[in-house]
């Protein structure tokens, strides 16, 4: 996992927040100062926040659970994009689908429709149509995979939700809440931090703070992952190892076996073979009568 420095934090400009007169009373305990009417961050609770964060995030992945990144605004987007494709997580860069938490099932439903247009645009249906009406069809497509493209792999809700200014995004946090899933945001001195769970203070406009957290998070995630990955293949090493030997254990006792019923036979082919004793025929003799 990545450790980010003070002096990185502070190059990135992590420290700087709103003006004075759009402050949040509740981010009082994360601003160190006031400078020319703006608020400054205290980096050090910014550096733990992130820290803390970041384990909490890499377990989630570490348990094979998914983290949806939420991310409209300009600046974070495109960072949002690149950055979270590398561990394959969903992510929402475009308009917030209002429900998509609370109304999954509709959600989903959308998606489906989606790979269901894809499957009509390989069978020979697809030529019988009309010039307009495929191109009625490849746009609802589009419009489909614009919204919903990052999140098609999501068959269920999400163990947790990142996002990028919950003010902008208070909708998602409000169905994250409602669902009593754990939010991780990046809240800035006009943000109200008691409305998620893991609040990271930091400057949210800028897009080189919202690139180095962002950074930080990808990190933690992809190292609970290979974890995960590292975990699975002990497993499944172990797994075989221990059916190599009971395989084996078998196979041996098998052997064992075999070798005691061989010895029994010649036990009985030996005694079969013995000459009978007088006793012995006058008592078969006695029985016969």
């Amino acid at each position: 996992m990545i450790k980010v420095t003070f002096d990185e934090m502070l190059e990135a400009g992590v420290h700087f927040g709103h003006l004075r007169r759009k402050w949040n009373p509740n981010m009082a305990p994360y601003i160190f100062m006031e400078r020319n009417g703006i608020h400054i961050i205290d980096l050090y609770k910014t550096q733990a926040k992130l820290e803390e964060a970041a384990n909490a995030l890499k377990q989630i992945a570490k348990s094979g659970r998914r983290i949806l990144f939420v991310a409209t605004k300009k600046q974070a987007k495109d960072i949002v994009a690149e950055e979270v494709k590398k561990i394959n997580m969903p992510y929402v860069t475009e308009r917030w689908p209002g429900g998509m938490l609370t109304n999954f099932a509709t959600i989903r439903k959308a998606v489906r429709k989606m790979a269901g247009i894809d499957k009509l645009m390989t069978t020979p249906s697809w030529n019988n149509l009309s010039k307009r009406e495929r191109l009625q069809v490849t746009r609802e497509r589009a419009k489909l995979e614009k919204n919903l493209g990052s999140i098609a792999d999501m068959n269920r809700l999400p163990a947790a939700l990142f996002v990028v200014d919950i003010i902008k995004e208070n909708i998602a946090v409000a169905e994250a809440r409602k669902l009593n899933i754990p939010v991780f945001a990046i809240v800035d001195t006009n943000s109200d931090p008691t409305l998620v769970d893991f609040p990271i203070p930091a400057n949210d406009d800028a897009s080189k703070s919202i690139a180095l957290i962002i950074k930080v998070v990808v990190s933690a995630i992809a190292e609970g992952l290979a974890e995960r990955k590292m975990a699975n293949e002990k497993s499944a090493k172990e797994k075989r190892e221990k059916e190599a030997a009971a395989k084996e254990a078998k196979v041996r006792n098998d052997s064992v076996k075999q070798a005691e019923d061989e010895e029994d036979m010649k036990v009985e082919k030996a005694s079969a073979k013995r000459p009978r004793t007088k006793v012995a025929k006058k008592v078969n003799k006695e029985e016969n009568k």
